[in-house]
C-alpha cells in the first residue's frame, strides 16, 4: 500500500518543471560526460517543444490576421523593442569574451518564451494580448531572428542560411505540424503528456549545455558573473521596471501582467540551441543562465499573484 502512495508522487516529481531544472543543472555539473552523446537530440527535443506548445493556439486566430497587428506591435516593442535592446546594449557593453557576446545577440534575436502564454493565464493576465503578441512575434521572428543575428555579429556570423534552415525547423514546421495534429484530432490524446514531455525536453537542452560546459563552468566560474547580472537585470530589473511605467500611465493589472511576461521572457531553449549548432557549448552558456532566472523570476511573480489575490478577497 506504501508503495502504491508513493508513486504517484515521485511520478509528479519527475514531472516538475522546477525540479527537472535543478536536476539536469546538477547533473550536468556532476555527470557531464553524457552531453556528447545528447547534442544531437537538442533540436529535435526543441522542435518537439514547439510543436506542442503550439497545439493550443487556436486556428482562428490566423484566420483574422488584423486581429493581430495590434498585439504584433505590443509584443514587438516588448520583445524586440525593450528586452532585445537591453540585452544588445548590456552585452556590448559588458561582455569582452565574443563566444558569450554571440549567445547574447542570438538570445537577443529570438522570440518570446512559449511559457508567456500559459503563465499569463496562471498569473490572470491579459491572455489575448498575450496570444496575439506571442504568436506575431514568432512570425516576425522568421526575419527579425537572421536580421538582428547578421548584423549583431557581421562577418563572425558565417552561413545565414543554416540559421534560416534551423529556424524554419523550429518555428514555421512545428506550426504547421500543430495544425495538421489539431486537424486530425490528435491534441486530446496528446494533451496529458504535453507537461512531461515539455519539461522532460528542456532538460535534454540544459544537462547538455551545462555538462558540455562542465569543466569551464567548475574551473572558471567567475567568468559567468557578467552574463549572470545582465540576466538578473533583465528580468527582475527589466520587470520592475515595466510595471513602474505601467503604475505611472495607469494600466491595468491585467495588461501589465502581459507587459511584464512579453518583455522580460525570450525563448532561451531555442537560442541556445541554435548556439550549439552554430557555433559552439560556450555560446549557449547565456541562454542557460537566463533559462535559471527567467524561472525563478516566474516563481516571484507567481508569489506576488498569490499575495495580491488574498489582498482582493
Amino acid at each position: 500500500m506504501g508503495k502504491k502512495s508513493l508513486t504517484p508522487k515521485i511520478g509528479a516529481i519527475l514531472r516538475n518543471r522546477d525540479f527537472l531544472l535543478m536536476l539536469a543543472l546538477a547533473l550536468g555539473l556532476g555527470a557531464g560526460g553524457g552531453a556528447r552523446y545528447m547534442e544531437k537530440a537538442v533540436l529535435p527535443a526543441l522542435a518537439v517543444v514547439m510543436t506542442l506548445a503550439t497545439m493550443g493556439v487556436p486556428g482562428k486566430i490566423f484566420l483574422s490576421p488584423r486581429g493581430l497587428i495590434s498585439p504584433l506591435l505590443v509584443g514587438l516593442a516588448m520583445n524586440y523593442g525593450i528586452l532585445s535592446g537591453f540585452l544588445l546594449g548590456a552585452s556590448a557593453l559588458w561582455v569582452c569574451d565574443p563566444g558569450l557576446s554571440r549567445g547574447f545577440i542570438l538570445m537577443a534575436a529570438a522570440p518570446p518564451a512559449v511559457a508567456v502564454i500559459p503563465f499569463t493565464v496562471i498569473l490572470k493576465g491579459n491572455t489575448p494580448l498575450s496570444l496575439g503578441a506571442t504568436i506575431g512575434c514568432y512570425l516576425g521572428a522568421l526575419l527579425l531572428m537572421p536580421l538582428i543575428s547578421v548584423v549583431g555579429m557581421g562577418e563572425a556570423f558565417g552561413d545565414p542560411e543554416k540559421l534560416v534552415r534551423i529556424m524554419l525547423e523550429l518555428i514555421l514546421a512545428p506550426l504547421v505540424a500543430s495544425r495538421i495534429l489539431i486537424k486530425i484530432k490528435a491534441v486530446p490524446r496528446l494533451e496529458p503528456y504535453r507537461g512531461a514531455v515539455t519539461n522532460w525536453s528542456f532538460f535534454i537542452v540544459v544537462y547538455t549545455i551545462v555538462g558540455l560546459n562542465r569543466e569551464f563552468i567548475l574551473q572558471e566560474p567567475s567568468a559567468l558573473m557578467m552574463p549572470a547580472l545582465i540576466a538578473l537585470m533583465s528580468t527582475f530589473g527589466l520587470g520592475a521596471a515595466i510595471e513602474f511605467l505601467a503604475r505611472l500611465f495607469r494600466v491595468n493589472r491585467a495588461t501589465t501582467t502581459s507587459l511584464v511576461l512579453l518583455g522580460t521572457h525570450k525563448n532561451t531553449g531555442l537560442s541556445a540551441g541554435l548556439s550549439l549548432t552554430l557555433f559552439s557549448e560556450w555560446t549557449a552558456v547565456p541562454s542557460t543562465i537566463s533559462t535559471i532566472f527567467m524561472l525563478v523570476y516566474l516563481v516571484w511573480l507567481n508569489l506576488k499573484h498569490t499575495r495580491y489575490a488574498a489582498m482582493d478577497t
